[in-house]
């Protein structure tokens, strides 16, 4: 079904793969300033982002892997963004409880706290189109792909220059 996006989906997927692995390179190198008392920055801003990383990467595997049956793609792809979306919400949580979500500027509680859910709910869509829409699926998966490769790479690049300027103190 997804077969003319395979090229896309192998392009995004070594992006998300490559991203994954530089996000623990990133860890590797902050670790100094991943003290216990910064334990739920840490949970709050670096696990989102290898998760929305990983999310694209599985999202890829999904839109090249060679499933004729679109019940199953909606299920998986469905799932995906159903798991997403709840782990979005407990991100949110542990934000809000840890008094971060109003500690943080605007670009931020947008990047961290509305691009992610977006895009989950995206892919939850782009599931529910493949049962009930199949020409606009494809298009809906690669929006909410992108989208959570572009909120990877803003939320990554903000946490590297958060950690280079921790790491000077």
């Amino acid at each position: 079904m997804l077969q003319p996006w395979h090229d896309f989906y192998a392009l995004i997927g070594t992006a998300g793969a490559t991203l994954v692995g530089l996000m623990f390179v990133a860890a590797s190198v902050g670790t100094g300033v991943f003290t216990p008392e910064r334990q739920v920055g840490m949970r709050t801003f670096l696990s989102p982002t290898v998760v929305a990383f990983s999310a694209v990467l599985a999202t890829s595997l999904l839109g090249v892997m060679p499933v004729s049956d679109r019940h199953i793609l909606a299920a998986l792809v469905g799932g995906m963004g159903a798991l997403g979306l709840g782990y979005s919400w407990q991100v949110w949580r542990r934000m809000v409880h840890g008094g971060i979500a109003i500690a943080i500027d605007h670009e931020d509680r947008v990047w961290y706290i509305v691009a992610p859910p977006i895009s989950y709910f995206a892919l939850a869509a782009a599931g529910a189109a493949f049962e009930l829409a199949p020409n606009a699926a494809g298009p809906l998966l690669a929006i909410a792909a992108c989208l959570l490769l572009l909120a990877g790479i803003r939320n990554a690049w903000d946490m590297t220059t958060w950690v280079v300027l921790r790491r000077k103190e």
